[in-house]
């Protein structure tokens, strides 16, 4: 497939020297050689004569790995290289011999010496001892925009360039002394009209009979375009494509190179930077205006990095860092770290979008003696991370006695992407008991994370850090794949017994304008009824929400259930006019039925009867004493949950429960 793209990348740009077949062939071979040596798929299309440089710019732009894109530019132009000195050292013995076969002839040849000097595709120029060019062909001319005649009497220095390799004046110095050879490097020369041109330049040394140095010979081969395109490539390797910023490759070569060059008391700092909420605007307003709010993003942090000590590159996403050299100290880093927020505080103008956007910071300061670049980084890392624990918006400076706990909570975040491609997280459910007849009307799915080291992980413990991370989507969705397969394996055993499976919600996960299309091809996927799931969303997520993504799972016939009602916004008269079915009635108002209260008895009884006069049933949570259920039963609560029936079991132990018995209350209890 690869392959294919490839060809018809270079067959439409350019023309390719080989029919069909051969193109096909080559372009297979090398293709399979991409991820193991990127390098010779460049040398082999040099080999193959497609030095054409549009080649290798067509071979770079299908390619969607930069670092696998720059070493193939590497190999090319490394091979290109040598096959341009090779045929410069063909040209060289070719007019040597020439030119030694005309002396030893005195000069009777010299027509033959004559057309290999004028007809050579490569600048020819000899000059004598003292340094005086005495002739050029017309290649060598044309190259730097003068005639043959403006040529002849200019001095070898004279063609000095800014560029020069400080030691090449050396050599020159030793070549017209006898004392080497030839030279070969590349070298810059200002054209007649200013401009410049790179070249690759052998000169070497003619000897007289006597084998005294007699006059030099230089060849040159114009390599601008060659040097052109590796340089826009190195570019492209080291620099964010959309925002034009340092990439996270060139940030770790510019931290490496401050450590280099500094001394163990030196300090160096870095204000690692997050965009607050920048998902939701890519998901709300499209993935082109978050493209320019990133643009306008790093504009502003160039002019909040100004000056030679700071650099402000683009590491991942909306991840940014601001790498400062030898700063005075930590008040400097918190002034920067200030005047970013400060800075990204004003409003964007997107188009005819107007948006505001906050930054979490995490700041270090360090002597670099006392850390190293990936310890730094990590640090930075870690600060940030609890400038968004601890509320957005703001920045953290890094503090290793402070941090310690946090930094137990950054790796255990670290790990959840492996641990969830490792299928560590399981789900145990929870039944949910009609009270008035003692049936199994239901269960809950709950996640667990069979932690290799920190043994099973309650959700508390991670779902948190998945909201931070923004793992909890991903998270999320394969909790609802895995209750909807198992609540359809169990609607396939027991049709009758239509149990339905209730699955929790977040914020995040409801501000998914993807959600209800998520959710319907779970349900495809697995079989499930919609009327046999239940998701449970807090009164918050319920409020803040679009009400149109939950009608429209509603519509499906999805239920819709308020999960610990009375914590948050509690106002019934809302919920009215929202697709909502089932509020869970929170713990505290069950907790207050352990013993008999004339109070909490009339505030459930009220919310049990204007729940029913709007259309909704109650589930009663964290019902621990018969008691409880009892007066629960007798206020006209629905449905029950809580330790008394049963804590969360496996998938295993439902299906058995559901085997035996219709009445499950009295088997729960003698079982919990």
């Amino acid at each position: 497939m690869f392959a294919r793209r490839w060809r018809r990348s270079l067959t439409r740009s350019m023309f390719v020297p080989l029919d069909s077949a051969d193109l096909d062939a080559l372009l297979e071979r090398l293709a399979a050689r991409l991820d193991d040596d990127p390098e010779s798929v460049g040398a082999g299309l040099v080999e193959a004569h497609l030095t054409d440089p549009e080649v290798l710019a067509a071979t770079i732009r299908i390619l969607d790995d930069k670092s696998v894109a720059a070493r193939v530019a590497l190999g090319y132009t490394n091979a290109l290289r040598a096959a341009t000195m090779a045929e410069q050292e063909r040209l060289t013995k070719a007019v040597l011999a020439a030119h030694a076969t005309a002396e030893r002839a005195l000069r009777t040849s010299e027509s033959r010496m004559r057309a290999v000097f004028q007809n050579a595709a490569v600048g020819i120029g000899i000059s004598a001892m003292d340094g005086r060019i005495v002739r050029v062909n017309q290649a060598f001319a044309e190259l730097l925009g003068y005639t043959v005649e403006e040529m002849s009497g200019i001095r070898v220095p004279d063609l000095g360039h800014p560029t020069d390799p400080p030691h090449m004046w050396q050599l020159y110095e030793e070549l017209i002394a006898g004392k080497r050879d030839h030279v070969r490097l590349e070298k810059a020369y200002y054209r007649r009209d200013g401009g410049e041109v790179w070249t690759d330049m052998t000169s070497s040394l003619i000897r007289d009979d006597d084998g005294a140095p007699e006059f030099t010979i230089a060849m040159v081969q114009d390599i601008t375009d060659r040097l052109r395109l590796q340089d826009r490539l190195e570019h492209q390797a080291m620099h964010d494509p959309l925002t034009g910023l340092p990439n996270r490759t060139m940030i770790a070569d510019r931290l490496e190179q401050i450590f280099a060059e500094s001394g163990p008391d030196d300090r160096v700092g870095a204000c690692f930077l997050d965009l607050d909420g920048f998902k939701r605007v890519n998901d709300t307003l499209g993935h082109q205006v978050g493209d320019e709010l990133l643009t306008a993003v790093a504009t502003r942090l160039l002019d909040c990095a100004e000056g030679p000590r700071r650099v402000a590159g683009r590491m991942s996403g909306d991840e940014f860092v601001l790498l400062v050299a030898d700063p005075s100290g930590p008040a400097e880093l918190t002034t920067l770290a200030a005047s970013v927020l400060t800075s990204l505080s004003r409003p964007f103008q997107l188009g005819r979008h107007r948006t505001r956007i906050s930054a979490s910071i995490g700041v270090v300061d360090s002597r670099v003696g006392d850390t190293s670049p990936a310890d730094l980084m990590k640090a930075a890392d870690l600060a940030l991370y609890v400038a968004k624990s601890e509320g957005r918006g703001r920045y953290v400076t890094y503090d290793p006695g402070r941090d310690a706990k946090q930094a137990a909570r950054y790796e255990l975040a670290a790990e959840m992407p492996d641990a969830l491609d490792r299928r560590e997280f399981t789900l145990v459910y929870q039944p949910l008991v009609a009270l008035a007849d003692g049936r199994l009307r239901g269960v809950e799915a709950l996640i667990r994370w069979q932690h290799p080291v920190h043994g099973e992980l309650s959700p508390d413990r991670f779902i948190p850090l998945a909201e931070e991370t923004g793992l909890i989507v991903p998270l999320g969705r394969w909790v609802l794949e895995e209750a909807c397969a198992q609540a359809a394996l169990w609607a396939r055993e027991f049709p009758d017994r239509q149990l339905s499976v209730s699955v929790n919600m977040t914020v995040s996960q409801v501000h998914e304008p993807t959600l209800p299309a998520d959710v319907e091809k779970i349900l495809a996927r697995t079989g499930l009824d919609p009327s046999l799931l239940v998701l449970e969303l807090t009164e918050s997520a319920v409020m803040e929400n679009d009400a149109e993504p939950l009608r429209a799972l509603a519509e499906r016939g999805i239920r819709i259930a308020i999960d610990d009602f009375g914590t948050g916004y509690s106002n019934l008269a809302y919920l009215r006019r929202l697709p909502v079915h089932i509020l869970k009635l929170a713990g505290p108002f069950v907790d207050g039925l352990r013993t008999v209260s004339k109070v909490d008895l009339e505030i459930v009884e009220t919310i049990v009867r204007l729940a029913h006069a709007i259309g909704l049933t109650v589930t009663a949570e964290a019902v621990e004493t018969r008691p409880q259920a009892d007066r629960l039963r007798d206020l006209g609560c629905d449905t029950g949950q809580g330790w008394l029936f049963a804590r969360p079991q496996r998938p295993a132990e439902i299906t058995e429960l559901l085997r035996r018995s219709r009445d499950v209350t009295d088997h729960l209890l003698q079982h919990r």
